[in-house]
């Protein structure tokens, strides 16, 4: 999923890990659904639904401070 190229590695001004991606992709794709295609629209509604997020694409975030 292209879309998730920058998150959330997009903060630190590098994009994602092919990992990172992988982690969070199937969390968007449920989440976010209307952002895909924005990069930063997704990352802030991952953001927002933190409470919602698997572990895996939680601990992405984590990871880099968000």
């Amino acid at each position: 999923v292209s879309c998730l190229s920058t998150i959330p590695a997009r903060a630190q001004g590098h994009m994602g890990t092919q990992h990172e991606q992988n982690a969070c992709s199937r969390d968007a794709s449920r989440l976010c659904r209307k952002e895909l295609g924005n990069d930063g629209a997704v990352q802030g509604c991952l953001q927002a639904n933190r409470a919602k997020l698997s572990r895996s694409c939680s601990k992405v975030f984590q990871s880099h401070g968000m």
